[in-house]
């Protein structure tokens, strides 16, 4: 009986023993925590970034400004080209200018007064109307002892024909009588060092005495052909002033200290005809690049006259240029109207800070 237990028991136990051995092992806890802390510590650590915000900038939509272009008014100096020496061969050497004969002073009646039916009938209409002076160029001399030099333009060129050019002859854009006052104004913000000085056109320097003003009237270039004219300019108070001038006396050009070729010369002559003329302060053949004014209601010079006009004759790659003791012309027709442009846009000639400075 004892052994038969015995044998059972170590049967038994050998079944343990098998069955133990069959049973895959437990893990250590210990060991299963090891190995997690490891997985854990085996990713990769990120990389730290740091964000610094220099400024906010909060963005909005800017309208683009009108055609015509009338927000920034303040005038800027063009960059003057550095004189050079012209060929000998393509430019004569100037004379000394000698003093116009006075011609016959006409009658200086008011410049462009308007009837009241043709007040009437602008109202009446759209279309602007245009305003010219009664000037006839019969009543100025038909020849002078002055001598003019032609220098060679630097850039520009004209796309229609320069009568026919609304940025050239301002009788084709006309001007209309304005209420302004006839007194020079100190105008707001910074001006340009070295404008023209529109006290320059008489030889006695004196300060300007006003009369009529006008609004220039705005150009259409896609208006036909060459353009036409449009609504009076409203930008500013008055863009063409009449300045009252004693009869036959002699006119030069608005003086301004940089010159645009060696010898003094300070305008080149863009457009001309015998009681008008546009003069340029580059040596570009165009008003977009720098000042510009613009003269009316005048006897230009003859032989400047007739310089400008072979000129143009040679395809405009000389032009006549003017010093300032040279002679443009007289007042023979009364009042000297005068419009004064930077850049193609029309200012107002009052403005003491910027074409009368002081006076």
């Amino acid at each position: 009986m004892k052994t038969r237990l015995l044998l059972l028991g170590v049967i038994v136990a050998l079944v343990a023993v098998f069955w133990r051995l069959s049973e895959p092992p437990r893990p250590d806890p210990r060991m299963v925590g090891l190995a997690v802390r490891a997985t854990l510590y085996a990713l990769p650590t990120a990389t730290p970034y740091a964000i610094v915000v220099t400024q906010i900038v909060e963005v909005t939509a800017t309208p683009l400004p009108p055609a015509t272009a009338t927000a920034t008014l303040t005038p800027t100096e063009p960059a003057t080209p550095a004189p050079t020496a012209a060929p000998e061969s393509a430019i004569p050497p100037p004379e000394e200018p000698l003093a116009a004969a006075p011609p016959p002073v006409a009658d200086t009646a008011e410049i462009a007064a308007v009837a009241p039916e043709v007040v009437a009938a602008q109202a009446a209409v759209e279309e602007p109307v245009v305003v010219a002076a009664a000037a006839s160029p019969g009543d100025c001399p038909a020849t002078s002892g002055n001598a003019y030099t032609t220098i060679p333009v630097a850039g520009g060129g004209l796309d229609h024909p320069d009568a026919e050019h609304g940025d050239l002859n301002l009788a084709l854009r006309g001007y209309q009588p304005v209420d302004a006052a006839p007194a020079l104004f100190d105008k707001d913000g910074p001006v340009d060092g070295d404008p023209p000085q529109l006290a320059g056109l008489f030889a006695d320097l004196r300060a300007p005495a006003f009369g009529q003003s006008f609004a220039v009237n705005d150009w259409d270039w896609a208006c036909g052909a060459h353009g036409c004219a449009g609504a009076p300019l409203s930008h500013v108070d008055a863009t063409l002033v009449a300045l009252r001038s004693s009869g036959g006396e002699t006119l030069y050009v608005p003086r301004r200290g940089a010159q645009i070729f060696g010898g003094g010369y300070k305008a080149l002559v863009l457009y001309a005809e015998p009681t008008r003329i546009t003069l340029g302060y580059t040596r570009d053949d165009t008003v977009a690049n720098g000042y510009v004014v613009h003269l009316e209601n005048l006897c230009v010079d003859p032989e400047l006259l007739a310089v400008y006009r072979g000129s143009v004759a040679a395809g405009r790659g000389y032009l006549p240029a003017l010093r300032e003791d040279q002679p443009l012309g007289s007042a023979g027709l009364g009042d000297v109207l005068v419009a004064v442009r930077d850049r193609g846009v029309f200012f107002d000639p009052r403005s003491r800070r910027d074409w009368w400075q002081g006076y």
